[in-house]
């Protein structure tokens, strides 16, 4: 009497089924040796896209300064106490703006540590 399951067809080439078990190994070892360096990199790059954040907001408070300033030439243009105020006010701004992002920067390598030891 006859099976009724299906049988693997045979190949054409033998030894290619004689290989494929260890093609199969091979392409596991493979993908296992680059997940860690995928999540390596995935950490590279999330400290990368926190430092182009921090660099956007700076330029905006920037943008910002610029707008006071434009408004200050606008109000106070012709008298020069109002302007010096003015532009001490903005220049403090911008200074702390700066010392924002200069202290995110000085944690950025610790930060980019610590997420390389998490992932290893």
């Amino acid at each position: 009497m006859a099976s009724t399951t299906p049988s693997r067809p045979s190949s054409i080439n033998p030894a290619l089924d004689a290989s494929q078990p260890m093609i199969e190994w091979w392409s596991q070892q493979c993908m296992q040796g680059l997940t860690p360096v995928t999540r390596l990199q995935l950490a590279w790059m999330e400290c990368a896209c926190e430092m182009l954040q921090q660099e956007a907001r700076f330029f905006a408070a920037l943008s910002a300064a610029g707008e006071q300033l434009n408004h200050c030439y606008e109000t106070h243009g012709a008298d020069p106490q109002k302007m010096q105020e003015c532009y001490e006010e903005i220049a403090r701004e911008v200074a702390d703006q700066h010392m924002k992002r200069l202290k995110h920067v000085a944690t950025l390598p610790q930060e980019f540590r610590r997420r390389i030891w998490e992932e290893l």
